[in-house]
């Protein structure tokens, strides 16, 4: 995920606005009705999403052509596996701004396919090649383990999974983890560069004709002290979405990580899910006030590790996600 030049993230905004307007016919599938019996939303436990990021670090950077890169992913799919979800490995090759062709996989893990009535969750699952924005320029060139850019998300995704399992509601819910993502060419005006997996999955949809009623992305939701706002891109195509998501956290006691302030929009997988599979998506990411890059310190740099995940925060995402995934089901949203 990228922050780049205004005029580039105006241009950005432009895009989706004239190619992903709301299209009520082309992307809300049929009405859910509401279930028999009231589904209990479950607690989101912390620690186990903390523990399903530290998994991900374990294996170290996971950089694209990598052998940490594979290990990963077969350690995502079976846990997926075992977590209840039919699961599609979507393999693709893609070309890198360096000229480098990538392998990717988008993992794509499913909960009652049957129903025509569905919502998306996502995150990417790569770490970046390069500590670009780390402030010793000894280490620009070294991979970053991405426990937060990466696998906060992902653990935050995989601790609803569980929760899906044990909690089972009826509504279809698909939670994809994209790969290639963060493997985009800096202070560049090459958007395409980045969210490869998204881009590719967008185009190639892994089922047929695949429609979701919204789409809600989480990245870098992992630090202390998180401040997630209501970025541009997000407001433009699902406001309303964006502020009951906005309210069922505030109103959890969250108040201090979900804050009312608009910034400004953000090359990331929403872009092209909104744009190309035309899906209205939010993103969750965390954009902390007064940031030179527009993220945490950490952003891209080596101190992306552990140390820079909070159990609190993952809570705070997690149990705001659960609770819309919930709410949707019961047909309270």
């Amino acid at each position: 995920m990228n922050y780049s030049r205004i005029y580039l993230l105006v241009l950005m905004v432009a895009l989706v606005f004239s190619s992903c307007k709301e299209d009520k016919k082309a992307s809300t599938p049929p009405v859910a009705t509401k279930p028999k019996t009231e589904v209990k939303i479950p607690k989101f436990e912390r620690d186990s999403a903390f523990n399903y990021v530290q998994k991900q670090v374990d294996f170290g950077p996971r950089v694209p052509n990598s052998p940490e890169h594979v290990a990963c992913k077969n350690w995502m799919v079976d846990q997926m596996k075992a977590l209840g979800a039919e699961v599609i490995e979507q393999d693709f090759k893609a070309t890198a701004y360096t000229g480098d062709v990538l392998n990717g996989t988008n993992i794509i893990a499913q909960y009652n396919v049957d129903n025509p009535n569905r919502i998306l969750l996502c995150a990417h699952w790569d770490s970046r090649h390069i500590s670009d924005h780390d402030p010793n320029e000894a280490n620009h060139t070294k991979p970053v383990l991405g426990a937060d850019d990466g696998g906060s998300g992902v653990g935050v995704l995989m601790e609803i999974a569980r929760n899906l399992q044990n909690t089972p509601i009826d509504l279809g819910v698909d939670i994809v983890f994209f790969d290639l993502e963060d493997y985009g060419e800096s202070q560049s005006d090459n958007i395409n560069s980045w969210c490869l997996g998204s881009q590719h999955w967008a185009k190639n949809l892994h089922k047929p004709g695949y429609k979701a009623k919204y789409g809600i992305l989480l990245d870098m939701v992992g630090a202390r002290n998180a401040q997630f706002t209501m970025e541009e891109i997000s407001m433009s195509v699902a406001p309303t979405l964006m502020r009951k998501v906005w309210k069922l956290g505030q109103g959890m006691g969250y108040n201090a990580y979900f804050l009312n302030d608009k910034t400004k929009a953000v090359i990331d997988d929403h872009l092209f899910i909104n744009r190309i599979a035309r899906i209205p998506t939010i993103d969750i990411i965390n954009k902390p006030k007064g940031s030179e890059t527009g993220f945490t310190k950490c952003w891209h740099t080596q101190c992306d590790d552990m140390s820079n995940i909070h159990k609190n925060t993952l809570r705070a995402v997690g149990q705001t996600v659960m609770a819309t995934v919930y709410k949707e089901n019961n047909g309270q949203l």
